[in-house]
């Protein structure tokens, strides 16, 4: 079993080689659901016209979800990391600790929220790269932090990882060729992907994995939700150029140092 805020030596070695590691039952139920009620608040809300800021909304793209009720077509909502449910989460000393265990500092800061819903018939995301969105500098290490708020199985979706591909560099992304592809979603086409591997997740169960690790999601087959909530983080003092080169961002640095976080 891993200790609060604590690696077993197991798992470090296997977050090492595989770029990977799932902690079973890490956050209650009760923390998955009251998660999962504020998210569809923000979401009713933003239905009405109502200020959300600062969470960005992104609805799915796909034709026939334009007749669903909003809490079946919203796809994800980011920088959410401050509502108090979420920040408690991002916040939480095991969270924290492993984090600082894992990038190896004790300066650390969250900066990417995202709750994501993928609802019946949603499509998966193409295979990727966390760090191809993010173009920092220092551009390693960063984090990402994958709670599991409803089971996530290979029929509704689950993720799909490349075991050792953190190892490899960022490669070539190309927009997500799919008519009607979700905003943003890009895809590698030029890495044999045969050595994958699901990663089958039960509510509460934790997924840490290296932003260089190959991964993607599949379609929802399922009659219900798979939902989760991803955190990243990386070394406090980190440059992020995402809105320089991009002209926009959706990330919202959080300093967790020890000496200012809670």
């Amino acid at each position: 079993m891993t200790a609060a805020g604590q690696l077993t030596d197991d798992q470090r070695a296997s977050f090492d080689e595989l770029g990977f590691v799932r902690i079973e039952g890490f956050a209650d139920r009760a923390t998955c659901d009251a998660m999962l009620a504020r998210v569809v608040e923000i979401v009713h809300r933003f239905d009405r016209g109502e200020p959300v800021d600062p969470a960005l909304v992104m609805m799915e793209t796909q034709a026939d979800f334009d007749t669903r009720t909003v809490e079946d077509r919203v796809a994800k909502v980011f920088r959410i990391a401050r509502e108090p449910v979420f920040f408690e989460f991002a916040t939480r000393p095991e969270v924290v600790s492993l984090v600082r265990s894992v990038l190896d500092t004790d300066r650390v800061s969250s900066f990417l929220s995202q709750f994501i819903f993928k609802n019946p018939g949603a499509w998966g995301q193409p295979w990727h790269q966390d760090s191809f969105y993010f173009p920092f500098e220092p551009a390693r290490p960063v984090l990402g932090v994958w709670l599991a708020v409803t089971e996530a199985t290979l029929a509704n979706g689950c993720l799909h990882v490349l075991p050792g591909s953190q190892a490899r560099p960022v490669h070539g992304h190309v927009p997500d060729r799919r008519p009607g592809a979700q905003y943003g979603y890009v895809e590698i086409v030029d890495h044999d992907m045969t050595a994958s591997a699901p990663v089958l997740m039960a509510p509460g169960d934790l997924l840490l994995f290296d932003s260089h690790l190959m991964h993607r999601s599949t379609d929802n087959l399922s009659t219900g939700l798979r939902a989760a909530m991803v955190y990243h983080y990386a070394p406090t003092g980190t440059i992020d150029r995402t809105e320089q080169i991009r002209g926009f961002t959706l990330n919202d640095w959080i300093a967790l140092d020890p000496a200012t976080a809670p």
